[in-house]
């Protein structure tokens, strides 16, 4: 029985009885006895990775019939004696009795992989990264999958950059997915560009699996209220999130958000802007800064005085500010406190400005001083216009007001602060004094922006001492 299981595997790997005749005269003539011959048929059996259901239940024509020495398990004594008749006939290379198929495997694929890495060297295309990647058997599939890149629009340059592009099968990777690329927004016109500039990013993006995973992740997303016309620009921002899981990454992220108050459909117009959010990991990420978030509201309740919702107007002016130290929030409140300024107007004045928390008090100190001495002007201009602390004394204020003096203008401090050197001097030169305009807003992660699209000059020349962190750093 188990004689015609290892002939049938063997018929199965080399399909032919006269090459199997030979493998078995080679084994006989090293002296090997027949229970070993099974064994070394077994093991071999199981590294061609043919399991015994596959060997009794396929359908084929009885072994007698291609050999009549092998009619059942009785007739060894005539296997034994084509053995002997073919005892001269070696194989094409010898091969040890136990692991011999898997020695013929790793031959064959070391040579394949020989003459595939000649033709890359000949292209021009380095192929050292792939060295621990499974390569094609033949040149022609090789050459199928290179042709295809470039008539994406790469170059060999563009597969030297990342050539682990090279181990994707066309066929069963590179045209479905870029089908898909293709059906859910990306213009074909584009794909080229999008395969070059992503993957060393996102190497995976080629190898995802579309029923179950590509697919599912944008179904997810649509159900939640995600347009899919947004679907395209959304993979182009960040690919990675097409190979996320909807169970154990996508669907709790979202789920966990929507607990904490957030209608989906909010969330969704901000998986639209910002997809990389899905990437977020939610147990290392995530709760760990929405619990700081809600540490920090409750500070900010109970010692600034400042409600949750005008909290959230702080975090999205200035969402740095949950990482600065708290006693050094309360050096500047306190500051502001103890110039006589009630504790309703101070939170105004942070709610508007939330910069004033991460100024350094010995600045904010000679900046109320020239106020008082200098210009003289009443407290409830600085609570109107907080932004005054965040200007360099010795750069913008003084040599301002000293201009506004010398002419006899009164402006207030937004009308002469809030500007760039050369509105400030059309406004002199002016015969009459425009309105105020509204004072500059500090958008999350971008430069001090003034209405209009203007931007604040940052050219003056500040010591080290003066910079006052004007701008929110950039995220």
């Amino acid at each position: 029985m188990f004689r015609s299981e290892a002939l049938r595997a063997l018929r199965e790997r080399i399909h032919s009885p006269d090459r199997i005749l030979q493998e078995f005269a080679h084994l006989q003539a090293n002296r090997i006895k027949p229970s070993k011959i099974i064994k070394s048929c077994t093991v071999a059996l199981a590294d061609v990775n043919l399991s015994k259901n596959l060997i009794l239940g396929r359908t084929r024509p009885s072994p007698s019939a291609q050999n009549p020495g092998i009619q059942n398990p009785d007739g060894i004594s005539q296997l034994h004696a084509s053995f002997s008749t073919q005892s001269s006939k070696f194989p094409e290379y010898e091969m040890p009795s136990v692991t011999w198929g898997v020695v013929q495997g790793r031959k064959e694929k070391l040579v394949s992989r020989v003459i595939i890495c000649d033709y890359l060297k000949s292209l021009g295309i380095i192929p050292d990264e792939l060295e621990d990647l499974e390569l094609p058997s033949t040149i022609e599939v090789m050459r199928e999958r290179v042709e295809f890149l470039q008539k994406m629009g790469l170059t060999i340059d563009d597969i030297n950059e990342y050539p682990l592009l090279l181990a994707c099968s066309v066929r069963k990777n590179m045209i479905p997915v870029l089908g898909y690329l293709e059906k859910i927004g990306i213009s074909r016109s584009k794909l080229g560009e999008f395969v070059k500039n992503y993957p060393q990013k996102y190497p995976e993006l080629l190898g995802f699996k579309l029923e179950g995973t590509m697919s599912t992740s944008v179904a997810y997303l649509v159900s939640i209220g995600v347009n899919p016309r947004d679907i395209g620009p959304m993979v182009t921002q960040y690919p990675y999130f097409l190979g996320m899981r909807v169970g154990t990454m996508i669907k709790p992220l979202c789920n966990y958000l929507v607990s904490l108050g957030l209608p989906k459909k909010i969330l969704a117009r901000m998986l639209e802007k910002r997809a990389y959010i899905l990437g977020y990991d939610l147990e290392e990420t995530v709760k760990p800064n929405v619990d700081c978030l809600i540490s920090f509201g409750y500070f900010f309740s109970l010692k600034l005085k400042i409600d949750p919702e005008k909290f959230a107007r702080v975090i999205e002016k200035m969402p740095q500010i949950v990482s600065l130290n708290q006693q050094v929030i309360m050096k500047s409140y306190e500051f502001l406190l103890g110039r006589a300024i009630p504790s309703e107007e101070v939170a105004e004045m942070v709610v508007r400005c939330p910069q004033l928390l991460a100024q350094r008090v010995e600045l904010m100190k000679n900046s109320y001083y020239y106020y008082k001495s200098e210009m003289g002007r009443p407290i409830k201009e600085l609570v109107d216009f907080p932004e005054y602390f965040t200007y360099s004394l010795e750069s913008r204020i003084k040599p301002r007001y000293q201009r506004l003096q010398s002419r006899g203008i009164r402006g207030s401090l937004n009308w002469f602060l809030n500007c760039s050197d050369q509105r400030f001097e059309e406004r002199l030169q002016g015969d009459y004094i425009e309105a105020d305009a509204a004072g500059p807003s500090f958008c999350m992660g971008g430069k001090l922006e003034l209405p209009g699209s203007e931007m604040v000059s940052d050219e003056e020349d500040e010591s080290e001492d003066e910079v006052l962190y004007r701008r929110t750093v950039s995220l």
